[in-house]
């Protein structure tokens, strides 16, 4: 095959019961892309046909719509007579599967930071009314370190759609007990099945194995899974409890929403490195979860906050360090997130900064370099999150726009407190 519409073909991906995915090049966007093509056949089958083509045309519907760093971007759908295909954003780095075996496991802190981002953007979906239905390792795609992107929404629930839905689909493994009942279903299930791929992650097996899909489905609704630690003894009990939390068999007792799963998961993920040697800078769980709480970026989307955390870096400085000196060159702005820093003139003080306030931001917000106006100084131990000006030049206009805005609304408020004092009021 040498072209699938106006996309030339470089290589085969793979190949699923029903479609295969192509490498192909966008010569329009300078950009290789995954092309999903569908087989006629299977959208012919005289029984499963149906089905196939209400998978296809839910996927197909999401084009455009489910725009986060944790979510594979659907580019464009075309159903024609002879062909029925998806353009996605290519991934090169394979599924979660690989470290799904017990000689492929990732480190415990590893794993817990990828479900982090895997709930947050399962959380994106739901806000959008989507439930995903189909969350497993080979649905997970992995760019690196920790960096996964969600994909294949076909099996998706989707609040505002007006395509019929299709029940019994799923990966049995990974599904609820009320979805493999066929029971309606809501965001919980997702949170289920991501408790499953947690527990994968952590131990290279599955919580329920069986020789049939009626001994799985009895084990799923009725049997206790082992804990973790059973068959992984160093998995902390604070990861444990969150695993057992997501799967419990009544909805009513998983997490009620996605932003509970995340803080547990964020803080277990800090207790994890507490006591390592890296724990004096941030990971991108810890980087997210802090930008998140400051004032300065409660105006910023989910998106926006990744771009930050990935072009920032965090760390931990001690009582006393000076982080910024008179007079010389300035290519980085801070944020405050912890802690309280002074900032001194010539030895004399000109204020103090409480956590969520910037410092060092006249350098970017000058769009040329500028050598610091003033020291700035650690008061006591502090936690920083330093942006180079060149990294975020290069950020989307959104993210640059709301740093702007949250820049002017600081300085309003530091004009004015510095002519309350001018005025002696």
């Amino acid at each position: 095959m040498n072209r699938i519409g106006k996309y030339p073909v470089l290589r085969r991906l793979g190949q699923g019961a029903t479609s295969e995915v192509w490498l192909c090049n966008d010569p329009f966007n300078a950009r290789d892309v995954a092309v999903k093509l569908a087989f006629n056949e299977a959208l012919r089958h005289p029984e499963r046909g149906r089905v196939y083509r209400k998978l296809f045309l839910t996927e197909a519907s999401l084009a455009g719509k489910l725009q986060h760093p944790h979510i594979c971007e659907i580019y464009d759908a075309v159903a024609e007579e002879n062909q029925h295909y998806i353009v996605m954003e290519y991934v090169a780095g394979g599924t979660l599967e690989k470290f799904c075996r017990t000689d492929g496991l990732l480190p415990v802190d590893r794993a817990v930071e990828i479900a982090f981002k895997c709930t947050r953007a399962l959380e994106f979906a739901h806000r959008l009314g989507i439930i995903h239905r189909d969350i497993k390792p080979a649905n997970i795609l992995y760019t690196g370190e920790t960096d996964v992107k969600l994909t294949d929404f076909g099996a998706a629930l989707i609040a505002s759609g007006d395509i019929t839905q299709v029940s019994a689909v799923g990966s049995p493994a990974y599904m609820s007990p009320e979805q493999v009942r066929e029971q309606p279903l809501d965001h919980r299930t997702d949170v289920y099945s991501m408790g499953v791929v947690l527990y994968h992650l952590l131990t290279g097996r599955l919580p329920f194995q069986a020789v049939n899909n009626f001994s799985l489905i009895y084990q799923i609704t009725s049997v206790e899974p082992e804990p973790p630690s059973a068959y992984r003894p160093q998995i902390p009990p604070e990861v444990e409890a969150i695993v057992l939390r997501a799967m419990q068999k009544d909805p009513g007792r998983r997490y009620r929403h996605w932003e509970q799963f995340s803080q547990d998961l964020a803080d277990a993920f800090r207790a994890q490195r507490r006591d390592t040697e890296s724990a004096r800078a941030f990971a991108d769980t810890e980087k997210f979860q802090t930008l998140r709480a400051l004032p300065f970026f409660e105006n910023f989307s989910d998106a926006e906050l990744w771009e930050v955390a990935r072009i920032s870096t965090g760390r931990r400085a001690s009582a006393g360090e000076l982080l910024m000196k008179e007079g010389e060159p300035g290519d980085f702005f801070c944020i405050l997130a912890r802690g309280q820093v002074r900032v001194t003139r010539k030895g004399r003080l000109l204020n103090l900064l409480r956590a969520g306030e910037p410092f060092g931001e006249m350098a970017y917000l000058a769009r040329r370099s500028q050598t610091r106006g003033a020291d700035v100084t650690v008061m006591d131990e502090a936690d920083i999150i330093s942006v180079p000006s060149d990294g975020l030049a290069q950020a989307t206009d959104g993210c640059r726009h709301k740093f702007d805005r949250a820049f002017m609304g600081i300085l309003v408020e530091r004009l004015s407190m510095a002519n309350l004092r001018l005025s002696g009021v």
